[in-house]
């Protein structure tokens, strides 16, 4: 595509000819006598293409970009922009809908459009292959290549499609320069790709009992959930259901991966996050990690996997948005230091039951913990209270808890948690599972512990509940924009005060930004420029 370079700026072969990941099933070695003409001929050479393309899903993140969960958080009620007060006002502009707020801010998402076209363009180039390349004797093999590939596919395409709606849908790795597709056709082939891998991945392909290697694998079961999501969404946001699923199939795709028993909730909520579980220990500067779940517990169906061997050599396999949500120049073992992005709202942080162990597992109350000689002067929007689930880690002496080359920005390797099965459970419930009550109840008991008091389920009842169980995860936002427009809208409107380089300042989203952009995101003008004028700017970005 020499004129649209905005569909990808990379080809499937970059993750074939560098060494990206260090560990399990992402390890990619040096082939530096590949070439197309003498590739995909073989089992192996699909295999190793497959992991080019979870390589391509990963750099959604760790090339650095705008990431979708950022996005996600600072666009949601619970979080302000945040970071420096020198910094840009990105953040701010998403926040309050408003690009007024950095208004030569017209290439935020370029990144973000670049890295994921670029992934579906490795997916889109080895299923063109998969024709050519000999799989006698090996169907199976066949199946589950196609399967995963198209469940990557799929995921990137349902997180574009949310952040801007109308986006290019290619299914080829095609050179020509094509406008934006109806919406419903993108989702159309998301529900597609994954009715094919729920049918065609084998169901032992990636047993979760060896799930510490292979837990951001895509399975059948994964398939089914994130068929629900995509569901919910589409059913919320369009109300309208002709995308190729039905309420029935959504559920009965969720009673399978319940009804599968390879899933269940972590005993303790804190145990599913580093900052949460881990305990400082002076003595031998170290932290005690015996208290969390660790990675490919029982409780997650499907993880974003990150190594902490990133360098500025071409190794790109880190979290590179964790180090976002750090408080600001400030390591306080076993929190590390960031750029002190997503400051919590109080209002969010008072509205959390203070009989929730999901509160203190879930947000850093700067004060409440005794967090001291935090300097005001260089954080923006300052509230008193920081994310926790996803906060980097430091040891006690201050310094990262990261390996490889200990840089907080490149090392952190903490998994993004796409789907938990607490979000199976409380999606089979929202859409009237039979077992809806005791679902519902799981995840409050494990919540509430000792102080549990039973409440009736209804749709409204799960929509309130996930608010707290998802906070922070990237979730919430898309839970909002589901509920329609007008109520999204009035959620998301507010006034707060808060500090910004100490000097109080007051945060305004209004209901009319907001409806003005119907919650998309800008489309980069970079990439209308280069489309010749075929993309078209998103309304309220102008």
């Amino acid at each position: 595509m020499n004129k649209s370079k905005y569909i990808y700026s990379s080809f499937l072969m970059t993750a074939l000819l560098f060494n990206s990941c260090s560990s399990s099933f992402l390890d990619v070695e040096p082939m530096t006598s590949v070439l197309e003409s003498n590739f995909y001929k073989t089992v192996a050479d699909a295999d190793m293409a497959l992991v080019g393309c979870y390589d391509g899903y990963q750099r959604t993140v760790s090339n650095g970009n705008q990431s979708f969960y950022l996005t996600a958080e600072v666009a949601a009620d619970h979080c302000f922009g945040g970071t420096g007060t020198t910094d840009g006002r990105a953040f701010q502009a998403i926040d309050r809908f408003d690009i007024s707020q950095s208004s030569s801010d017209n290439n935020i998402f370029d990144g973000t459009w670049s890295d994921y076209y670029s992934g579906i363009f490795r997916a889109n180039t080895l299923l063109s292959k998969l024709d050519g390349t000999d799989f006698s004797g090996n169907l199976n093999a066949r199946a589950r290549i196609e399967g995963e590939t198209k469940f990557l596919r799929a995921l990137m395409y349902f997180d574009l499609v949310r952040l801007f709606e109308k986006i290019p849908l290619l299914t080829s790795p095609t050179s020509d320069n094509i406008p934006q597709a109806d919406p419903k056709d993108i989702y159309k082939l998301i529900v597609e790709d994954l009715k094919f891998a729920a049918s065609n991945i084998p169901a032992d392909a990636y047993p979760k009992s060896v799930a510490g290697t292979n837990d951001g694998r895509a399975t059948p079961l994964v398939a089914k959930a994130l068929l629900a999501r995509v569901y919910l969404f589409y059913s919320g946001y369009y109300g309208t259901e002709d995308i190729g699923i039905t309420k029935a199939e959504a559920l009965a795709g969720l009673e399978d991966v319940i009804n599968s028993g390879q899933f269940a909730l972590v005993e303790n909520f804190s145990a599913l996050w580093p900052a949460a579980s881990y305990i400082p220990s002076i003595s031998n500067n170290s932290l005690d990690i015996s208290k969390s779940a660790g990675k490919g517990n029982s409780e997650i169906v499907f993880a974003q996997k990150f190594n902490n061997t990133s360098n500025y050599n071409g190794y790109v396999d880190g979290n590179r948005w964790v180090v976002f949500l750090g408080m600001r120049g400030k390591n306080w073992s076993p929190y590390g230091q960031g750029w002190g992005a997503c400051t919590v709202s109080k209002q969010f942080f008072n509205k959390f039951d203070n009989n929730d162990t999901r509160k203190i597992a879930s947000i850093i109350d700067i004060d409440g913990e005794g967090i001291t000689s935090f300097d005001l002067k260089d954080q923006r929007e300052y509230t008193g209270f920081a994310v926790k689930k996803y906060s980097p880690t430091a040891l006690p002496d201050g310094t990262s808890n990261t390996g490889g080359e200990k840089d907080m920005q490149l090392s952190q390797d903490q998994d993004y948690f796409v789907i938990r099965y607490a979000d199976v459970l409380l999606m089979a419930a929202e859409l009237g599972s039979g077992n809806a009550q005791k679902y519902f109840d799981d995840v409050r008991k494990r919540a509430y512990k000792a102080s549990f008091t039973s409440v009736a389920v209804s749709k409204a009842a799960v929509i309130k509940e996930r608010e707290f169980e998802f906070a922070f995860e990237g979730i919430r936002y898309w839970d909002i924009l589901r509920q329609g427009l007008n109520s999204a809208a009035s959620i998301l409107e507010t006034s707060q005060d808060v500090l910004s380089g100490s000097v109080p300042e007051k945060v305004t989203v209004t209901k009319d930004n907001f409806l003005k952009t119907r919650g998309f995101m800008q489309i980069p003008n970079k990439q209308i420029t280069l489309s010749n004028g075929v993309l078209k700017q998103n309304d309220g970005w102008n």
